[in-house]
């Protein structure tokens, strides 16, 4: 019986450590790339401000191989959106806000996921022949200890995928 009392008390502890520790970490996890694109920067906005050109070089455009995309009347600038229903997941990416002077911004919600705010801000370079791009994705993870042990690794888990997004982005635009 001691020894599992004993037992008991360690789990009981180390639960109270892990959610002490986790008090320490950020409530947001942000994740940001940046790159230069040799393409006009018209060239940059038309792929990110259109949702079905997204499927050419966003990473998570189709979490799901298996789901079919279902896009909202309007497949450009703020205000449009789609959705997928699939076998692993389904969600949601809505553009939120789109100016060709500052890029686009958009809110994406993954069902048993935390909502992912983000952005793709895009300048022109200094000698007026690329464009610069910023890529940002914010993750409110809450007070859960499990949430905000993952958003401590989030730019190990989500950077790889956005600087291959970055490399597609770049490719596509600099054919054109």
């Amino acid at each position: 019986m001691r020894f599992f009392k004993l037992i008991v008390l360690s789990v009981v502890v180390f639960a109270l450590f892990v959610f002490l520790l986790s008090l320490v970490f950020p409530s947001t996890a942000v994740v940001e790339r940046t790159g230069v694109i040799h393409a006009p920067l018209d060239s940059v906005y038309a792929q990110v401000n259109n949702l079905k050109a997204w499927e050419q070089w966003n990473p998570w455009s189709r979490p799901d191989t298996t789901a079919q995309l279902v896009y909202s009347q309007q497949a450009e600038g703020a205000g449009a959106s789609y959705s997928w229903h699939g076998q692993l997941n389904s969600g949601k990416v809505m553009i939120t806000d789109s100016r060709k002077d500052k890029g686009v911004h958009y809110q994406m919600d993954i069902a048993n996921m935390r909502p992912v705010k983000g952005g793709i801000e895009l300048k022109p370079t200094a000698d007026g022949q690329g464009t610069a791009i910023f890529w940002h994705m914010e993750i409110k993870l809450g007070m859960l200890p499990w949430w905000k042990l993952r958003g401590f690794i989030s730019d190990r888990i989500y950077g790889p995928a956005m600087d291959a997004g970055l490399t597609k982005l770049s490719r596509i635009c600099e054919r054109q």
